[in-house]
């Protein structure tokens, strides 16, 4: 018997073991006890008009939008700090520039497909490569926008604004991570891109939860797979780790809300523990995080990999279900992935 009574141990009497390195994923969040749905566009216009009673250098400059994008709360509340700009975008990025030189903290507000797109040279050089702290809020992103037409689905967001220097991508995954996420991007210096959709999703999240911009969340504990995902598509891939559950395949499920910078330690951590990885995201299958997660393990340990998203091609307008199912973003065929590419590991 060793001297402190533990057989084996060279360990000095009242020495402890120092402790390991932090876990890289730590314990899944708290999820509520009650099945809700809430739509992001809806949490962040609550979130701003609160936000805007605390700090008076918070201003919102809307594209036309206040209705759809609900800054309209914050345009009653504080009438003198809203800016209607109009149809009229690029300018909209310029002056959000000018009042971030001035001290204010501005949030410009349109649809992902315009802020994405039509505004990105605008984004670009004054905002990005200055690196001034404007949170641009792409709303109706993603596939599920409804009816507005095929012009306004906008499945290349992520890919363009991760692609410029300085700037920070977040995609919340519901409701109460989007209400943190506004708070967050409104203290984080430099340009911020906020990804949010437009009809109600599952809430993910209870009152304990805490959003910080960089860490990953665990959604879920598992061996044989890790499934990763990001924004709206996490309640659909929760969804998935029931089904491949019921057949008894147990997955890990890793929510990235900060798609930029990556926590590429959890998504190299998350392979490692189940040695095969699919990612799910309503967002093209190019450039966004499936891209993001593939050039992390690629250099760091690469792992048999499924990417679940929308095809190359432009998507259409349509009902939600038929959508999914046509795109491919469907619970099922995340599982699908999961099957996949536990076959090819075998």
């Amino acid at each position: 018997m060793a001297p402190d009574g533990l057989a084996g141990s060279h360990r000095p009497p009242g020495r402890l073991d120092p402790p390991g390195p932090p876990d890289p994923l730590g314990p899944p969040v708290p999820r509520p006890a009650i099945a809700t749905t809430e739509a992001t566009r809806a949490a962040f216009g609550q979130a701003l008009v609160e936000l805007g009673r605390r700090d008076r250098r918070i201003v919102v400059l809307d594209g036309d939008l206040a209705n759809s994008t609900k800054v309209d709360g914050f345009a009653d509340a504080f009438p003198e700090r809203f800016f209607e700009m109009g149809v009229a975008e690029q300018n909209m990025i310029g002056v959000a520039a000018g009042l971030a030189t001035a001290g204010f903290i501005p949030f410009a507000t349109t649809f992902a497909a315009f802020a994405a797109n039509r505004d990105l040279d605008q984004i670009r050089v004054v905002v990005a490569q200055t690196k001034l702290h404007v949170v641009i809020v792409g709303g109706y992103a993603g596939l599920l926008i409804g009816r507005p037409g095929k012009s306004h689905v906008c499945l290349e967001d992520v890919a363009i604004m991760r692609a410029l220097p300085n700037m920070t991508v977040l995609a919340p995954g519901d409701a109460v991570e989007a209400r943190q996420a506004v708070v967050g991007a409104a203290g984080h210096p430099g340009p911020v891109y906020l990804r949010l959709g437009r009809d109600p999703t599952p809430v993910l999240f209870d009152e304990r939860y805490e959003f910080r911009i960089g860490p990953a969340v665990l959604l879920r504990e598992g061996r044989d797979v890790a499934l990763l995902t990001s924004g709206l598509q996490a309640a659909r891939t929760l969804a998935a780790a029931d089904l491949l559950a019921a057949e008894g395949i147990e997955a890990l499920v890793l929510h990235l809300p900060t798609i930029k910078p990556l926590d590429a330690d959890a998504v190299v951590e998350a392979a490692r523990r189940t040695g095969a990885v699919v990612t799910a995201e309503d967002h093209s299958i190019i450039g966004g995080l499936g891209s993001a997660v593939a050039e992390v393990l690629g250099e760091r340990l690469p792992t048999p990999l499924r990417r679940v998203g929308t095809p190359d091609v432009y998507a259409e307008s349509g009902p939600n279900e038929a959508l999914l199912e046509k795109y491919g973003l469907t619970a099922g065929r995340v599982a699908a992935a999961a099957r996949s590419v536990l076959g090819a590991r075998r």
